[in-house]
């Protein structure tokens, strides 16, 4: 397994975060960047409730199912990574 983890690891492209704000309804980067000329970056909004697409009910679920997982983990009660992957494989076959 740590082979193949290993290979999608190399197969992920490098990602660079950079912040920007809106002014005058431009977005301005806030940081230098050694981008090339003509480089296309993709830009997500972030900071807010309004982005996620989640209703009032949804977010609180989310919320609370992130609240137990972390309850979970911080117990102990985990699931190694590969183990998951390697069931959801034998699922599929």
């Amino acid at each position: 397994m740590k082979k193949e983890r290993a290979e999608t690891r190399a197969r992920l492209t490098p990602m660079l975060a950079l912040k920007a704000s809106v002014r005058n309804g431009r977005l301005v980067l806030d940081e230098p960047t050694e981008l090339p000329e003509g480089a296309v970056v993709e830009l997500v909004a972030v900071g807010g409730d309004a982005f996620d697409g989640l209703d009032d009910e949804e977010r609180e679920a989310l919320h609370a199912a992130l609240a137990e997982g972390i309850t979970q983990d911080d117990a102990g009660d985990t699931v190694d990574a590969d183990e998951v992957i390697a069931r959801l494989r034998a699922r599929a076959s």
